[in-house]
């Protein structure tokens, strides 16, 4: 089991940063693919960015993608997700979850976080 809570949201000016955690409680974070989504008011939540178990490979939603960083440190249990030269569009709540397997077709995962509000202002 899985715990995971999201911190570090915000307000912040366009073109500013922010820098997300997701820390996770329980044993074995070590073990999952580290997930970031964001869900837009009257929008579906999308996939944001991911991270293997050891760090080591990345994936980014291609709007993000030099902009925002995604990385984890095992031995503290969190997770990050960099935010760099935000835009108006990266207003969201933004949730971690996390699973074991790198590809998900079903669209469900084994856990997820209650997310932070991050609004950027133009």
């Amino acid at each position: 089991q899985l715990q995971l809570v999201e911190s570090g949201g915000g307000l912040v000016q366009a073109g500013g940063s922010l820098r997300l955690s997701c820390t996770a409680s329980g044993r074995a974070f070590g073990a999952y693919v580290m997930y970031w989504f964001r869900q837009a008011p009257g929008r579906e939540r999308e996939f944001v960015a991911k991270i293997d178990s050891r760090g080591t490979t990345t994936s980014y939603k291609h709007s993000v993608k030099g902009r925002f960083t995604i990385s984890r440190d095992n031995d503290k249990n969190t997770g990050f997700l960099q935010m760099d030269i935000v835009k108006p569009e990266d207003t969201a709540i933004y949730y971690c979850a996390a699973d074991k397997a790198w590809v998900i077709t079903s669209g469900e995962y084994d856990y997820w976080g209650q997310g932070t509000q991050v609004t950027v202002s133009s």
